[in-house]
């Protein structure tokens, strides 16, 4: 190896890799091979001849950085590869020795406040951790100057190695019949892909023995091995260069040769054509599968469209009900308005007679299934399916002062008696409420299933549930149950007390029933099916029952004088209005109307049409007209 003003050469090579550095101005100079073991030992010639070995192992698990420090020899000695400093980091190169890693991809790997390390790019991506200093790796950075640098570097070309045949730490040494060049370390893929001392093989016959790439024109001239340049189309010639020569002028394949390339090329098209329309198909497959996933979201957005047309088909289906609900309706009423005509009471339809709707409390967050008046506060309270009762100023702000909360289940029923509300539910208690704190004072577990209605009298609470009627004596806030009233064949939905008699409604039965004794009296026999509601006048007794049909029976000789019709749908509630000249009866029905039925001649005087849902409880208080309904509202009416 020779040296010169510029530099000693450096050697890489896959097995080996030896690095040398220019001598010094005293004659000392350095060297170091590296072998496949992830070892090196570096030789130290100094001016008088002598050397000095050092030996450096690594493992790829471990630290693959090779250092030299100048301490251990002369100062003036440079060392393998000279530090370079980065702020005040000590950067430290890794050169590694296999043949396949690419040294223009040297990697830099920096640790917050501490020294960065260089190592090769597998190392460096295949590490969690340092080698040196076991720290985390955090920052991996490509260190291209480091790479440039040892791409400047000259190696031996891999070809001009051998194994080393000294007693010598070192694993390689120059092969004196291999390749004698040397070339930068950048520029050794490209050299040794065309390098003439690169072992090849014969194109002819792989078990001919190797064969350098420079000797291989040479032993093509003297192969055995030589086929026919037909031999895909059927010749089974193998031979030197002379008699190949021979062959060809005597082979049958020869005279065809020109139709056999137009076959190769017709096959070739073909082949391509064939090729083409594997795409086309490929493409055609593609553009299939697209089509069948839009007729699966056409289908699925038919599929979507009908349902919303059965839907709007079904909501026109009932808006048709409604209207002919309606008309129904309305020929009842002009059928009343000419019966009135034709007996001349005209007069009845004084406009200062006729109800309107002044208001609605707005509040509920489910259907309002019953309504009481304290006339003395003018409040009025409402029980709904929101499991809550309100509490509403009918007089001075009209809005809700407080809502109550108590019960588990849908409130059904309210009551007052003195400064008491009591409320019946579907939890199958009674709650008793103070009306003056409207605090809650008494829970009563008062059935076994839930409390239908409750109305008092005489100091005393009854309430209706499932064929049964239990009569509490109220003390003070508690309830003292003093009588369970049988013999009842359905719900109990409707109770009134009204001078000594409670009446009381189920399954197409009123039982009247003298309170003095809670003994029953007289039973009236109903048609229509269950009894919802029930008012008493001065002179009739009147039920809604759940086949639309208001039952009227005269009070004294207990007969049925009346069947009102006009409802088309179950008469949830009734109430009364009476004054010293006439007695209005006011029913509210599933048909989301209210009637008012005038008790002098039994005919329905007006309809009243403002909810959104069936209409399911009543109250009176001052003339006016409270009614709550499905539609979580309560409404207010007045003459």
């Amino acid at each position: 190896m020779s040296s010169n003003k510029s530099a000693r050469y450096n050697r890489f090579s896959s097995g080996a890799a030896n690095v040398t550095t220019p001598e010094n101005t005293n004659g000392t100079r350095m060297e170091t091979t590296f072998g496949p073991a992830y070892s090196a030992v570096t030789t130290i010639t100094k001016a008088d001849g002598t050397n000095t070995f050092k030996q450096h192992r690594r493992t790829p698990s471990s630290s693959s950085t090779l250092t030299y420090s100048p301490r251990d020899e002369d100062d003036g000695m440079p060392p393998i590869s000279t530090p370079r400093r980065s702020d005040s980091a000590i950067s430290v190169r890794s050169l590694h020795s296999e043949s396949n890693m690419s040294l223009r991809s040297t990697f830099s790997l920096h640790e917050e406040e501490e020294e960065p390390h260089t190592f090769c790019r597998r190392c460096a991506l295949t590490s969690e951790k340092c080698p040196v200093d076991n720290a985390k790796l955090t920052v991996v950075v490509n260190n291209i100057a480091v790479a440039e640098q040892i791409g400047e570097l000259f190696i031996h070309c891999k070809y001009g190695c051998q194994p080393a045949t000294s007693s010598k730490a070192a694993a390689f040494e120059v092969d004196p019949h291999g390749c004698p060049f040397t070339i930068k370390l950048s520029a050794r893929k490209d050299h040794e892909s065309s390098c003439d001392y690169r072992p090849v093989r014969c194109p002819n016959n792989p078990s001919c023995p190797p064969l350098l790439k420079m000797n291989l024109e040479a032993h093509l001239k003297e192969c055995e091995h030589i086929k026919c340049p037909h031999s895909k189309y059927g010749c089974t010639f193998i031979g030197n260069q002379d008699t190949y020569e021979t062959h060809l002028e005597m082979c049958k394949f020869e005279g065809l040769k020109e139709f056999l390339q137009q076959t190769d090329d017709r096959f070739h098209e073909m082949q391509v054509a064939m090729a083409q329309k594997d795409q086309e198909i490929a493409f055609l497959r593609s553009m299939l599968g697209k089509l069948s996933e839009k007729i699966d979201q056409l289908e699925k957005n038919l599929e979507l469209k009908f349902d919303v047309l059965d839907e709007n088909q079904s909501k026109l289906s009932e808006d048709l009900m409604e209207f002919r609900r309606d008309a129904s309706m309305l020929n009842d009423e002009l059928s009343h308005i000419n019966a009135r005509l034709n007996m001349g009471i005209l007069g009845s339809y004084d406009p200062q007679q006729i109800f309107k709707c002044k208001g609605t409390f707005v509040g509920h967050q489910g259907p309002v299934w019953c309504l009481c008046v304290y006339s003395i506060g003018d409040l009025l309270f409402s029980g709904s399916s929101d499991k809550t009762i309100k509490v509403w100023d009918t007089c001075t702000t009209y809005k809700c002062q407080k809502t109550l909360e108590g019960h588990d289940g849908i409130v059904l029923a309210l009551c007052i008696q003195g400064n008491k509300l009591y409320s019946g539910s579907a939890d199958c208690t009674i709650i008793v409420w103070d009306i003056q704190t409207l605090q809650k004072v008494n829970t009563i577990r008062a059935h076994d299933n839930p409390v239908c209605t409750l109305v008092s009298s005489h100091n005393m609470l009854f309430s209706g549930s499932l064929k049964a009627i239990k009569v509490w004596d109220i003390v003070g806030t508690e309830l003292k149950l003093k009588k369970e009233l049988t013999g009842l064949n359905h719900w109990v939905r409707a109770l009134v007390a009204s001078q000594n008699y409670l009446y009381s409604g189920s399954y197409q039965t009123i039982k009247i029933w003298d309170i003095r004794n809670l003994e029953c009296v007289h039973v009236l026999q109903t048609s229509g099916g269950s009894v919802y509601s029930i008012a008493v006048t001065n002179h009739h007794i009147v039920c809604g029952t759940y086949e639309n049909l208001i039952h009227v029976w005269d009070i004294e000789s207990k007969e049925q004088v009346r069947t009102l019709t006009g409802h088309v749908g179950t008469v949830y509630a009734l109430a009364v209005i009476s004054t010293p000249d006439q007695t209005k009866v006011f029913s509210a029905s599933y048909d989301r109307s209210l009637r008012v039925w005038s008790m002098d001649n039994m005919i329905c005087t007006q309809t009243l049409l403002r909810h959104q849902g069936s209409v399911t409880a009543l109250a009176v208080s001052r003339g006016r007209l409270f009614s709550g309904a499905v539609d979580s509202t309560v409404k207010v009416w007045t003459c």
